[in-house]
């Protein structure tokens, strides 16, 4: 995605913004205001605050699909990218979990306020990414056959996002009383129970 260092800048003050306020209560004027720049300028770049938000919902996961790119292309086994991967899927939505709070609220909505053709483009082309790569592990023997592909990526999101929508309740189970230990636990605890868990799913054999 072509982007100039500005409307970069623009994209990073939204996006806190509307982690912070939501869509609704952040105004171009506030994100004018602390990008420290006019409200005309917005307008010129992005067009609306709508055109602005699905800029950073495709600016996000395109970036996404680079790190993705990366890890395939490195060298390693076929468990050691797919732990590598996994690793970049948690990472990535732990740290910008606010902004995919907002988005999966915006797209469950019966009336989107933003167009999410682009998002669901890259998000496609990230899951065949994906998938291509555990077809080439079981054409090597090294994933089951019984595998249920589409159902990893669920599994995997699904896993990080139970544990963050009820993170007051694991919170107190683990102990986790500072937002650190939280974040801390999130990269490790729950990645690698995460990695094991796909590992094993992806070599169960019936």
């Amino acid at each position: 995605m072509d982007l100039n260092e500005k409307q970069i800048h623009i994209l990073k003050v939204s996006e806190e913004l509307f982690s912070k306020n939501g869509f609704d209560g952040t105004s171009v004027r506030m994100i004018a205001k602390k990008a420290g720049i006019n409200i005309a300028m917005i307008s010129y770049y992005f067009g609306s605050k709508e055109k602005l938000l699905e800029t950073l919902v495709s600016y996000r996961i395109s970036s996404f699909r680079i790190e993705i790119d990366k890890v395939i292309q490195q060298g390693g086994t076929f468990m050691e990218k797919i732990d590598a991967l996994i690793e970049v899927i948690i990472k990535r939505i732990h740290n910008g979990r606010r902004i995919q709070k907002l988005i999966h609220f915006e797209f469950s909505r019966e009336n989107p306020k933003i167009d999410f053709s682009n998002y669901l483009r890259e998000k496609q082309e990230n899951l065949d990414t994906f998938k291509k790569l555990i077809e080439a592990g079981q054409k090597e023997g090294v994933f089951s056959k019984n595998v249920n592909i589409e159902l990893i990526i669920p599994t995997i999101l699904g896993s990080y996002f139970n544990l963050y929508y009820n993170k007051k309740i694991y919170s107190k189970a683990h102990g986790l009383f500072q937002e650190e230990n939280f974040d801390e636990f999130v990269t490790t605890t729950l990645t690698q129970h995460i990695q094991k868990t796909i590992k094993a799913l992806l070599t169960y054999d019936e």
